[in-house]
Order: C-alpha cells, then structure tokens, then sequence
C-alpha cells in the first residue's frame, strides 16, 4: 500500500444568494471564488449545489449546515453575516491497493476532522474582518456598490487562501488561543505603569498591547480583537520581521544597537518600530502601517498599529484613524520607548531565564495542551523540539486523536476525564474542569491507569497551581 495523499485545498468561495435570484443572474451571486482559472459555468454550478444543500437542511434543523461529508471531499459551510456564506472544501487523504494487477483508492476520511477545518473557515474571516471590517460595514462604506466589495474580497483572500495549511492544522487551531507569560508581581507592575504613562502621554494611542517572547503579557483590547491581533502578530507580522532583521544581521557587521553613545551609557537602546518608520533617521520612509478594524469599544473601530520592539518584547499601539501618524510623533514614541522598553525586556528576561529550567525538566515525559475557554489562554508543548532529549513524540495520529477527544469533551456539558491507550502503547489523558481543557500524552508504555492519574495529577500541580480537580 502507497502511502496515503495528503489533505488540500479543493476549493474557496463566498456568496450572497440574494444577489441573484433570477435565471441567468447566478453569476452575481458569487463574491469571490478560488481557484480563480475555474470557469464561470462551474462556480455557478458549485455555488448553487451548495445554496441546494443549505436550504434543504434547513427543513431538519434551525441551526445552518456546517458540513458536507463525501467519499471523495469534505466541504464545511460558515455563515458569517446574515445572506452571506463562506465554504471550503478540500480532498479526503486516499492510498492505493493493487491487487491481481487491480489499482483500487482506499479514503480516509477520519483524516479530515470537522472542528479543525471549521476553525480555519472562521479563522478567515475574522482574518478580513480586522483588516477591513465587517462585510456590511463595508457595503455601508461603498454606497452597497458589490463591485467593490467583491475587489475587497478577491484582494483579501487570494493571498490569504494559500497561507491556509488544511494538512498541518490540529486542536491549536479549533482553541486558537493566547499564550500569556506570568511574571511576579512586582514586574507585572512595572509594565503597567509603564503602559499607563505611554498612554497618559500619547493621547492618540487608544489600545495597547505588551507581548514578550510572542507571550501576552498586557492587553487594553476585548478578547476576541486580541485573539485575532494576536494570532495575526504571532503568524505572521513578527516571523517576516524577524526573517528580514537575520537578512539584514548578515551583510552588517553588528545586529542592531541604536542610538549609542560614548558620552551617555543610558541612551544606547535596542528599540526599533516593526510597523512605522524603519529608520528614525531617515523621514522620508515612514514604512508600512497596517490599518485595523477591531470591536472593543465600538464596531468596526478603525485604527492604525504601530509597532515597536526592543530585544524580544513589542509594544502594539493602536492609534485611532482620526488621528494622525507623522514621522515627528513616531520620533517622539521612539524616544519615549526605546530606553525604557529596553530595560523592562531586560528585567523580564532574567526573570523568564531563571524560570526555564524547571519548566523544561517535564518535557521529556509528556506532551500537553491545555486552554481556557473563559480567558482563552493556551498552553501547549506538543509542537516544542525536544530532539535535544527523549521527548514524547506526537504523531499524526495521535494529534488527531487529541481533538476527537477535546470534541467529546465539549459535547459533554459536565466536567470529566478521558483515558485512551492508544496502538502504540501510549497513553491519551483528557480533561475538563470549569471551562478549562487539558489533553495529554504520556510515554510511559508500562503505566497502568492508576499510575497514568498519577502522572496528569502531578501535571496539574506543578504546571497549573492545581487548577483541576485533584480527587
């Protein structure tokens, strides 16, 4: 048997049925559809297949068709805004038999999981929504002209779709949480009064973010604004800065200090925008400035992120669109923050250095994540390279099986374990307690039960201040 295909992106699109009710008007319906070398007779045909099902499971249940299960495919439906739809669908994994000369497809459809492909659909949205704004919002902005809303899309989601990853998402997409970094009180505070003045002082920044390390450590947005910002911060914003700093480190002779002096020792920093003026120096270049929509205090607020770094701790300023970002307030923000932002990245990393030690002892032993559901604050060392040691390996199969049983765990409204040993030996732990989730592996093939309860309990105190019920 050849070794199975891989799971793939078949097919992308969004349509309003109400755009074209009459014959020969199907086409209006569609506001964006990949692969765009598709012809136009079969976007209307996939389009209206889909409008077929969505309406006719409507007559079973009130609540929308999510999914479309078939030998071949899996097509997941998400209605986002009301007469709008978005669908994906992609390809069921499938290996070969040859037998008396005979090639035959076997499907794995239990490859494919519904939880995860749904959270990539919804990922996408929120995706263009906090780069754009709400899909009526933006009808409202353009005099409901479709046209424009549909150039919105197409510029939108024809780079977005081939960032998707189907075959190589897990459980961390359906929580897709925030990874926050405790600090000791006394540091904590210091970045709060530290916030406190950047934004007594600069009154155009109305939200503010201090991540660490990509942890969260302080944030002025509502949750779901910053789960967003984060995952775009943390997937992409940050990884192409730091690719193209390890490009510039590589033709110059020294990675970055700034603003040294030899008469003033206080005045060298490291601090550098990510977003705004690469270069305090130099006026003429005030870089790139993404424009956000997000809901905290209003719907569909639009603001601009300047981003500062200093060592590995960022500062997000969201500045309200009414205000205006020159060159002279980003001198002002970096002189504000470069000392200060340095020292407090200093602090920080001692503090998280001397933490790292005991964290890292566990890791051979077991496999984790963990979320809550009430702050969505995440943890997970499943996808950390142990290869320095004899860490649990995670598997394919055994990634799939963590969010089988994170999906029976939220169907069931009541606080509970589940024990799995799975073909290998290995052991499979979930467990729900008050909204807070925890899946774990543990490598230990000559465990009983009893001993494995041992081992998640001593997880749980070490790891968790014994947040799970204990007995």
């Amino acid at each position: 048997m050849s070794k199975p295909g891989q799971i793939s992106l078949l097919s992308f699109f969004i349509f309003n049925p109400t755009y074209g009710p009459k014959e020969g008007e199907e086409h209006k319906k569609i506001m964006y559809y990949y692969p765009t070398n598709v012809d136009i007779d079969t976007k209307i045909k996939q389009v209206g297949l889909c409008e077929a099902i969505i309406t006719f499971t409507r007559t079973f249940s009130d609540k929308p068709c999510e999914t479309l299960h078939t030998q071949k495919t899996r097509q997941v439906y998400f209605q986002p805004e009301k007469d709008f739809w978005m669908v994906m669908t992609v390809s069921v994994p499938f290996s070969e038999k040859t037998k008396d000369g005979q090639v035959s497809y076997e499907y794995h459809e239990e490859d494919v999981q519904d939880p995860v492909m749904e959270a990539l659909l919804r990922q996408s949205y929120r995706m263009f929504t906090l780069f754009n704004g709400s899909i009526y919002y933006l009808l409202q902005k353009f005099d409901n002209n479709v046209q424009t809303l549909q150039t919105r899309l197409d510029h939108f989601f024809s780079r977005y779709v081939l960032t998707l990853r189907p075959v190589s998402s897990d459980l961390l997409d359906v929580f897709s949480g925030i990874s926050f970094l405790p600090l000791d009180k006394n540091t904590y505070l210091k970045v709060q009064c530290f916030i406190n003045v950047l934004e007594s002082t600069f009154q155009q920044v109305k939200y503010t973010a201090f991540l660490y390390n990509d942890q969260l450590v302080w944030s002025g947005l509502e949750q779901d604004d910053m789960r967003i910002m984060y995952r775009y911060l943390t997937t992409s914003l940050f990884p192409a800065y730091l690719e193209q700093e390890l490009q510039a480190a590589g033709m110059a002779p020294s990675p970055g200090t700034r603003h040294a002096s030899t008469s003033n020792i206080g005045s060298v920093h490291y601090g550098k925008f990510v977003t705004g003026p690469p270069n305090v120096d130099n006026p003429k270049n005030m870089g790139k400035i993404p424009r956000l929509y997000v809901n905290t205090e209003e719907e569909n607020e639009e603001c601009l992120l300047l981003v500062y770094r200093a060592l590995t701790a960022s500062v997000c300023l969201l500045i309200n669109s009414q205000h205006v970002v020159n060159f002279e307030m980003c001198t002002k923000l970096d002189q504000f923050l470069g000392q200060q932002l340095s020292n407090l990245a200093s602090e920080i990393s001692e503090q998280y250095s001397a933490k790292r030690p005991a964290s890292s002892s566990m890791e051979p032993m077991y496999k984790y994540i963990y979320f809550n559901h009430m702050n969505l604050a995440q943890k997970s060392t499943v996808h950390v390279d142990s290869k320095k040691s004899s860490g649990v390996f995670v598997s394919q199969d055994t990634l799939k099986l963590l969010c089988d049983i994170s999906s029976d765990l939220q169907r069931n409204n009541q606080d509970g374990e589940t024990f799995v040993r799975t073909l290998t030996d290995c052991w499979v732990v979930g467990k729900k307690s008050d909204q807070r989730e925890m899946v774990v592996v543990i490598n230990q093939k000559n465990h009983n039960l009893i001993e494995v309860n041992d081992e998640v309990k001593k997880l749980c105190g070490l790891n968790f201040n014994s947040i799970f019920f204990q007995d």
